[in-house]
């Protein structure tokens, strides 16, 4: 089972416009991003794709590999999955997606992500990562999805709201869901092939599409949280991070 991991970028973001080339102490975000993932162990190939070249000319100056993808796609989804339908993968083949705007993403989640399919080969098709919001941690912000899941470490739902609501106690443990994913090539073509459901239209979470349409989702507890840039007073967040790293 060869392991890709793609990073998909677009440079249109309505919030922050050009997000994966804004600066982080001297480096654009999109190569921050790369520099992390190339310190995941047993990661075959990574590449980034994207529809802009601006993006792509960055990619390139320090020597990373970029495919080109149409500019109309609806999802970052379709992206990846316009992106191995360029390369020669095999189906049971895992394709990780990390998504562009987590310039501090930890790499032993990365290679966690991989071994969960490694250790229960054919048991499940796509999964993602939780991490136990802390005292400092806000799971009121919308911009932090949150997850439920069940007995078997199988995702129930994730949402935008702050879930579970505790009726009658305060203080319960809240997952936020970290935005990397991992699925077989063989799964990637199914999903992107899935019409947009409901709740995803509703919440504007497109892994709500699978679990919409039957599908499920392992997860896996990461013991590392993720800063992802939404904004660029994020910039700053994340150099602060950085430093204290």
């Amino acid at each position: 089972m060869k392991v890709i991991l793609i990073i998909p970028a677009r440079y249109g973001s309505s919030r922050f416009p050009g997000k994966p080339l804004a600066m982080i102490k001297g480096k654009p975000m999109i190569q921050r991003v790369y520099e992390r993932a190339l310190l995941a162990k047993g990661i075959d190939e990574i590449y980034v794709a994207t529809d802009d070249e601006r993006i792509a000319a960055a990619v390139r100056g320090f020597n990373g590999e970029v495919v080109m993808t149409d500019a109309d796609l609806a999802t970052g989804t379709d992206r990846i999955n316009q992106t191995v339908s360029h390369l020669d993968l095999a189906d049971d083949d895992l394709v990780i997606n990390l998504q562009g705007d987590q310039p501090i993403a930890d790499p032993d989640s990365l290679e966690q992500l991989a071994a969960l399919f490694k250790a229960a080969p054919g048991e499940f098709e796509m999964a993602t990562l939780a991490y136990q919001f802390g005292e400092n941690d806000d799971p009121q912000d919308p911009n932090q999805v949150k997850v439920v899941f069940d007995n078997d470490m199988f995702a129930l739902y994730f949402s935008r709201s702050c879930i579970p609501f505790g009726r009658d106690v305060q203080d319960y443990p809240i997952y936020k869901h970290l935005g990397v994913y991992a699925y077989t090539c063989k799964f990637l073509k199914t999903f992107a092939a899935l019409p947009m459901g409901r709740l995803e239209q509703l919440e504007k979470l497109e892994q709500l599409r699978a679990l919409e349409h039957g599908h499920r989702i392992k997860l896996a507890f990461s013991k590392y949280n993720s800063t992802e840039v939404d904004t660029p007073e994020d910039i700053a967040r994340c150099e602060r991070l950085m430093v204290e790293d």
